[in-house]
């Protein structure tokens, strides 16, 4: 592809697909191999960058960063200026991903993510990716008639936040029908309004009777199904779909600008991202940005009590530890967490209750090209290749893997990480919802979190008011502080959800405050009422199984196609 730079075209991270176009990338989003695609080659930020790009608009910032992923042959400038525009219009906030001064005496700054339509953080990579597959598929079908029409079908398992931003970012979408499998029961009941008030036709909620992992293990099971495959084109949106990591790479550019442009920093100054993750696909964007060329001095990964991650960067080892029984318990049903993947532990952040992290391969690749000895090019790409699929094949078959000190060592360039408990979490709620305004220096002691005034004047409190993921990212950049501190330090911790979708957790933090009001502080106009709108969801028994699903599936997609 003489039309494509390095950068614009894709790879297998298991070694079996070279020269990918993006658009290829995008419908399958899996690779044949059971792989992760990613660009050949990490493009390097265009001469002075840093003042064409300072003042851009975020639509216009990701114009200038997707197009050094994205082959002008494949779509057109105006194109895409199209399909970011209408992306982006769906957001509440001007500035679609606004940086709040959560610390200001401390450089601690709060990332907000959570303005667009499902008050999370995946409707910016989703809203983008429904209206790319429309794209695609209206093109594709430009001179096709009703029964030779290119038709995708999505199918995906939800605990609740990644089915209602699929679902936002697909509904009404052209030649798209979305399947969003859910636990019946045992999602929170804002998640499942959410999905369920959705009526557009081409959406389909079924709430089947399980846990999350049956959900899981149906999808999985019609994905590894050649025919169901070929008679509906089945495509992902979870965080393995490339799309969605190259989407969220703008926002680390967008808020390094905003940070930059303000009257807190300093030149010299240094910048860490704090990332609350599970599954690896937030922060593996910042570490594209960072080698890209932004200058990031550190990306801290913060879990929860799933730690395979932290455990990674302490040992070396990535290795499953699956909790059963008591161990497992904790969380609040109300937020969710009875959906949690078996054998995780239940935490107040169930978003990011798994047992290993999907996107991880995506980044051990990089590390293993990037440390190859071999002079050519395609001999480090076959080597990255066949190594992370051999560790991939340990992981399933013995449950982890090792790899060598220069491999950690490589890891460490780019990346910290803090283990963050539920103690700590609602601690951290507590203490910056009770905070004097602006005077307040919140200090870290080890997995704790403990308050102390740079004045002991204000009686006005901040009141802002953090859900448990974007907590564990709080609570982990104070202990990054202690390293790494003000004044020439600015941590950037990232909102991954607006607290009223944990309403759970926040009312455990806060419950007993007396000036806390859950409806007036936390609850948005949007949510109000939600629970009495018309909802549209088909019920699957237990019995039925993946016959069931494959049954449902095909009568809908037929329905819709000779609509």
């Amino acid at each position: 592809m003489e039309s494509h730079s390095a950068s614009q075209k894709y790879l297998s991270t298991r070694g079996g697909s070279y020269g990918m176009p993006f658009e290829d990338v995008v419908l399958k989003g899996l690779a044949a191999d059971g792989g992760l695609f990613i660009p050949e080659e990490i493009p390097s930020l265009p001469h002075n960058w840093a003042e064409r790009w300072r003042r851009l608009p975020f639509a216009d910032l990701a114009y200038e960063v997707l197009s050094l992923y994205i082959s002008p042959s494949e779509i057109p400038p105006t194109d895409l200026k199209a399909i970011i525009d209408r992306s982006y219009s769906t957001f509440r906030h001007s500035s679609i991903v606004p940086l709040h001064p959560l610390a200001p005496s401390q450089n601690l700054h709060l990332l907000e993510l959570f303005h667009g339509p499902t008050f999370a953080f995946k409707d910016v990579a989703l809203q983008f990716l429904g209206n790319l597959f429309e794209f695609f598929l209206v093109r594709r079908n430009v001179s096709s008639d009703t029964h030779s029409r290119h038709h995708l079908t999505v199918i995906g398992a939800t605990s609740g936040d990644t089915g209602s931003a699929a679902i936002y970012g697909l509904r009404g979408k052209k030649d798209v029908s979305v399947f969003i499998l859910h636990p019946k029961g045992r999602v929170s009941p804002i998640q499942e309004a959410q999905m369920t008030t959705v009526l557009d036709a081409n959406v389909h909620n079924l709430a089947v009777e399980g846990t999350f992992d049956d959900c899981q293990d149906m999808v999985k099971a019609l994905f590894a199904d050649p025919e169901t495959n070929s008679m509906h084109n089945l495509g992902a949106v979870n965080s393995i779909n490339w799309a969605r990591i190259l989407a969220q790479i703008t926002y680390y550019f967008h808020a390094y600008f905003s940070l930059i442009n303000s009257s807190s920093f300093k030149s010299g100054d240094k910048i860490r991202f704090v990332v609350p993750t599970g599954n690896f696909g937030d922060v593996l964007a910042g570490y594209f940005a960072k080698q890209m060329g932004l200058p990031i001095e550190k990306l801290v990964v913060a879990t929860n009590e799933n730690d395979i991650l932290d455990r990674f960067w302490k040992s070396g080892w990535y290795e499953k530890k699956p909790v059963h029984g008591d161990a497992a318990k904790g969380g609040l049903a109300s937020d969710g967490v009875k959906a949690h993947e078996d054998g995780a532990k239940a935490t107040l952040s169930p978003a990011m209750d798994i047992l290993v992290s999907s996107n991880f391969e995506r980044l051990l690749w990089f590390l293993v090209y990037q440390g190859s000895p071999a002079d050519a090019v395609q001999s480090r790409r076959e080597e990255a290749g066949k190594q992370v699929k051999s560790w991939l094949n340990e992981l399933k078959n013995s449950g982890g893997f090792r790899v060598s000190p220069e491999i950690l060592q490589a890891a460490k360039v780019d990346f910290e990480s803090e283990c963050i408990s539920d103690t700590a979490t609602i601690e951290t709620i507590r203490d910056f919802f009770n905070a004097p305004s602006q005077s307040d220096t919140i200090q870290s002691t080890g997995n704790s979190v403990t308050k102390s005034l740079t004045n002991g004047h204000s009686s006005q409190k901040a009141k802002y008011i953090l859900d448990p993921h974007s907590a564990i990212g709080v609570a982990a950049s104070l202990i990054s502080l202690t390293r790494a501190p003000p004044p020439s330090t600015h941590h950037i911790s990232l909102a991954t959800a607006h607290p009223a979708k944990f309403a759970g957790a926040v009312q455990l933090a806060l419950g007993e405050n007396e000036d806390f009001d859950f409806e007036k502080e936390v609850l948005p106009a949007e949510f109000v009422g939600l629970e009495k709108k018309e909802r549209r969801v088909r019920a699957v028994a237990k019995g039925e199984g993946l016959e069931g699903i494959r049954r449902i599936i095909g009568e809908e997609v037929k329905a819709e196609v000779q609509r």
